[in-house]
């Protein structure tokens, strides 16, 4: 039977020496902080980029924060793009949070990335923060020409949340367009029911619960019934046919590792080809842990050299 990677149980084993309640806990405003922490002690250095650009898109209720990675050695040509989603259970997580991230896929997979600031819940439910997603989307695609980048090699990915809302937006762009030629899916949330079996077998211990996943759901859904609309579970859309290449990785001591390995199947049994990666020892968040956890920056390399041959680079 699988054990928790060392480098993973060390960092359980720091939180649990903390001490404190766990996120579903905390009041909102603390659990926000909380997961800032985790780039700063955990992540990947930053890796240095020629700009980071602050950039306003016109979201489906205003305007919309976000930025634009732009790196090192880019010439006059238009630049691949990667739409990256930030992860944090639709509650947490900001346009600042995964940069990290950000900066080393633009650097390893030589794009663009651009983080959009999607609306977060409580304050704004399901389906708000898909569809800012998948407007960030369309506005990267229609203002190619001022962003340089490639308006035929744009890609998008995410984690957990994030990578839920990847999944949820390359559905949409399939049937509504733009053009998406790949999708990172880091240990993404693709089914809303929790009743898979990782969700027993994981379901407290390793970072995230299954307790926490239902109260991450319960603020974001406006009711039970939402839990079949493919936006909220996208492993529950009517065909996975048509879709892009995918990465796809999971935990194995995850509550999310069951749902993950499901959709990577689904993708596969409609013909698409999926790079699934199961990393037996690891917890959820281990790929934001890279600066800490090796696994982790090994999945983002992988994933770099992934994009690089979806983009042609």
């Amino acid at each position: 039977m699988s054990q928790v990677h060392p480098q993973a149980q060390a960092i359980l084993d720091g939180a649990e020496e903390a001490g404190g309640p766990p996120l579903n806990e905390m009041p909102i405003a603390d659990a926000r902080a909380a997961l800032d922490e985790i780039p700063k002690n955990f992540g990947v250095p930053l890796a240095p980029v020629a700009r980071i650009d602050r950039i306003t898109i016109p979201g489906p209720s205003g305007a919309m924060d976000a930025r634009l990675v732009v790196p090192n050695g880019a010439g006059p040509e238009p630049l691949p793009l990667l739409v990256y989603y930030h992860g944090g259970g639709w509650v947490l997580g900001h346009v600042e949070s995964h940069l990290r991230e950000a900066c080393y896929y633009a650097t390893g997979a030589g794009c663009a990335v651009l983080v959009p600031d999607y609306r977060l819940a409580p304050e704004h439910r399901f389906p708000s923060a898909s569809e800012d997603s998948y407007a960030a989307l369309q506005w990267a695609f229609d203002h190619a020409a001022t962003l340089n980048i490639d308006p035929t090699r744009i890609a998008v990915g995410g984690d957990s949340a994030g990578g839920h809302l990847a999944a949820v937006t390359t559905q949409r762009a399939r049937d509504e367009g733009p053009p998406i030629v790949f999708q990172v899916l880091v240990y993404p949330v693709t089914d809303t029911y929790q009743d898979t079996g990782t969700y027993t077998s994981r379901a407290d211990g390793y970072f995230l619960t299954r307790a926490s996943m239902k109260w991450f759901i319960d603020l974001y859904l406006n009711n039970a019934s939402e839990r079949d609309d493919p936006r909220a579970s996208p492993i529950r859309a009517a065909r996975f046919d048509g879709l892009p290449p995918a990465i796809l990785c999971t935990a194995g001591f995850d509550p999310l590792c069951d749902e993950g390995a499901a959709y990577a199947d689904k993708l596969k049994a409609a013909g698409v080809a999926v790079d699934y990666i199961n990393y037996p020892g690891q917890i959820h968040g281990f790929v934001s842990m890279g600066g800490a956890i090796d696994e982790g920056r090994a999945f983002l390399d992988r994933a770099c050299t992934a994009l690089r041959t979806a983009f042609g680079t």
